[in-house]
């Protein structure tokens, strides 16, 4: 009688390793991941923010990120078509129709704070306060002698009020208006074109008055004063924006993304609804960008030096 003897170890090996291979042939393949589309709003607090998320979505989750730029009202309704996955910095001072229509209803999903406080005002450069002190509050600007400072060939009779991009939510003409003081808004343009003008302006050491907010990384390079505004107020704003005459309230920033983000794409929503950071963070980047740096290089710069803050968002 012959004894059968086992098969050699390799030969039982080769067989489970092919077994493997057609198991793994048969099984469904994953599903790829979609592009998460990020709103991009003209002004480096919120291209910093996309540029720092787009870092870790691509290289530490593996999505494909399509930064979008985009006016921070027309962001809305794409958000809510799906066109964007989200935007990461919304002022909600100039917001809360849209956090009605949009989010209360559910067409967008509140993704939580920033971190980010910010705060829009009318500024000045500190050198005036030496000559006209009066100008760190608003009734310093109802002296019809303290306006003409501010007067331009542009303006007239007039003192020059500079505002920012004309996108931006803006109440400075109503507020000249309902103070009663002798304004006039120009705008600049863009955030580029006021940042020179206050450039030229502070070089020569001359009157400007203009819109402004902070975080923002000029208040590393121009010692500004935030010029004092009557005081914000629930019952202001109620008012409405054409009857404003009270300063502009602090701004906890927050995100907001479309509401099926965190079914389409799950790991990318828990990394957004988690990121958060400071006010320095944020102007840490911006000072870089003013310094030479391109929006993605400040922002790897920042991802390079802060592992332990954005590995929280990751949940690690």
């Amino acid at each position: 009688m012959r004894l059968r003897l086992p098969k050699p170890w390799w030969t039982v090996l080769a067989v489970l390793v092919t077994a493997a291979f057609v198991v793994a042939a048969c099984a469904p393949a994953a599903a790829p991941k979609p592009t998460i589309k990020l709103a991009a709003n003209p002004w480096d607090g919120s291209r910093a923010n996309v540029a720092v998320a787009k870092i870790l979505l691509e290289k530490e989750l593996g999505y494909t990120v399509e930064i979008v730029d985009i006016d921070e009202n027309a962001q809305f309704p794409a958000l809510a078509k799906g066109d964007l996955s989200a935007t990461l910095e919304i002022w909600p001072s100039g917001h809360a129709k849209d956090y009605d229509e949009y989010i209360t209803t559910g067409k967008l999903e509140d993704l939580g704070p920033l971190g980010v406080v910010g705060k829009i005002g009318w500024f000045i450069p500190t050198y005036l306060l030496k000559d006209h002190p009066e100008l760190a509050t608003w009734e310093g600007f109802q002296d019809p002698a303290t306006a003409a400072l501010f007067q331009t060939a542009e303006t007239g009779d007039a003192g020059q009020f500079i505002g920012g991009d004309p996108s931006f939510v803006q109440y400075d003409e109503a507020l000249i208006k309902n103070l009663g003081l002798n304004l006039k808004v120009v705008f600049a343009g863009s955030e580029q074109a006021e940042l020179a003008a206050l450039d030229a302006a502070y070089a020569k050491q001359e009157p400007f008055l203009f819109y402004f907010w902070t975080p923002h990384a000029a208040h590393a390079q121009y010692d500004l004063t935030n010029v004092k505004l009557p005081t914000y107020s629930a019952e202001c704003e109620a008012k409405g924006a054409d009857a404003r005459d009270c300063d502009y309230p602090e701004d906890v920033l927050y995100k907001a993304g479309w509401a099926g983000l965190k079914d389409a794409a799950p790991e990318a929503h828990a990394l957004l609804k988690a990121m958060s950071y400071t006010n320095k963070d944020q102007i840490t980047i911006m000072a870089d960008i003013a310094g030479g740096k391109s929006v993605d290089e400040a922002a790897q710069a920042w991802v390079d030096a802060n592992k332990a803050t954005w590995e929280k968002w990751l949940g690690r």
